[in-house]
């Protein structure tokens, strides 16, 4: 083969910045449509220096890994970084030119491409279309029907995951059947192949060996939805948490964010996170300020309706939509008795005052609940003499 026929035959690098395991639904999108997906590696200590190094001061830290993220990317021989965007108040909409920007003053020339947030499927159609060069629409739905499936899936088995860890006998168990189903989900471009994956997973992930009668404590975790979903960032928060035998809900996940963004209401089972949010916010919080504020005020209203043991809510240093949140909270403790830990994320978070802040929060609600049982148990003594 000549030098012209292999580049020609040559397939397009496409980088994403990870998120959790985001990278395996737009991995699925980009190999369908002949596109090769370039995974950088994970995010880690390395991605941050270089983020950090290259950013503002007092850019927040998503923005900070986002950049350290394309630039092992770059690094890697990738063509294309690919970038969300977004309108409305938050910095995400101005991440973009801020990223291009940066990324030209170091000398990198690799292409940068945008998809917008909420132009729906057909977003996704010309983010597609513009990193492949291809027009073929059945191919294209072919990937994204794959790619929102895995979504969906993904967040399933985060869910299955964190059931198991808050109840496993064996530390680390659930997390060893969850890496082999996330292979079992990465191997399979199909939507045929997925639904048999889907059970697959179920049973893979049921031979963690449980103590069904262990006293849990159920927690939701809300915030800014990329250090709720990025494990780096926020440094493991549901790890620690599932070892102190308590069961985790995030509240803001990729595929509650599709159902919002990218599927066409038509398809749409029940209510979404942000119809919920923009019902259960009022009176706390009576317009949309930007991030995920609007959507962290109802889901403490949310926890509470169902009786939850405590929400943790998740921010980046200096984002103001989640600071606005922060400041509204004391006031809806006067309707809602939840226990509310507030969290605080950045570059020099330490760990160690980290989890010293998680655990005394766990002691506070497991006192909580017993306190609340013993009344409850006196009620009911009551009731019958």
């Amino acid at each position: 083969m000549t030098k012209k026929e292999k580049e020609q035959n040559k397939k397009i690098k496409v980088s994403f910045p990870h998120m959790g395991t985001v990278s395996y639904a737009w991995a699925a999108a980009l190999r369908i449509i002949g596109c090769e997906p370039y995974i950088e590696p994970y995010t880690s200590k390395k991605t941050l220096s270089l983020g950090t190094k290259h950013s503002p001061e007092a850019i927040c830290i998503p923005y900070k890994l986002i950049l350290g993220n394309f630039i092992e990317a770059i690094e890697g021989g990738t063509d294309y970084v690919a970038m969300i965007t977004s309108p409305g108040c938050c910095r995400l909409g101005e991440y973009g030119n801020c990223i291009e920007n940066a990324l030209r003053d170091m000398g990198y020339h690799t292409k940068y491409v945008e998809m917008r947030l909420y132009d729906g499927i057909k977003g996704m159609y010309d983010f597609l279309k513009k990193v492949s060069g291809k027009n073929n629409p059945l191919l294209f739905s072919r990937a994204i029907m794959v790619a929102i499936m895995k979504a969906f899936m993904l967040d399933d088995l985060e869910t299955m995951l964190s059931y198991y860890r808050a109840r496993e006998i064996h530390t680390d168990d659930a997390e060893k059947n969850y890496k082999v189903c996330l292979k079992l989900i990465d191997g399979c471009d199909t939507l045929s192949g997925l639904r048999k994956v889907k059970k697959e997973i179920k049973q893979e992930m049921a031979k963690t060996k449980i103590d069904p009668k262990r006293d849990v404590l159920n927690v939701d975790i809300t915030g800014e939805i990329y250090v709720v979903n990025d494990e780096f960032s926020n440094q493991g928060i549901e790890r620690e948490l599932g070892r102190m035998g308590v069961q985790v809900r995030r509240s803001l996940t990729l595929s509650s964010f599709l159902k919002d963004a990218i599927i066409p209401k038509i398809f749409r089972k029940g209510e979404t996170h942000l119809q919920r949010a923009f019902r259960l916010a009022k009176p706390y919080l009576m317009r949309d300020i930007g991030g995920d504020s609007l959507e962290c005020v109802s889901d403490v209203v949310y926890a509470d309706q169902r009786h939850v043991d405590g929400i943790i809510h998740l921010s980046p240093f200096t984002c103001m939509p989640e600071i606005m949140s922060q400041n509204i909270f004391p006031s809806m403790r006067e309707d809602h008795n939840i226990p509310i830990l507030a969290l605080i994320m950045d570059e020099q978070t330490g760990k160690a005052g980290y989890v010293t802040r998680i655990e005394a929060f766990v002691d506070l609600m497991r006192r909580r609940k017993r306190r609340n049982l013993a009344k409850q148990k006196q009620q009911e003594t009551a009731a019958a003499k």
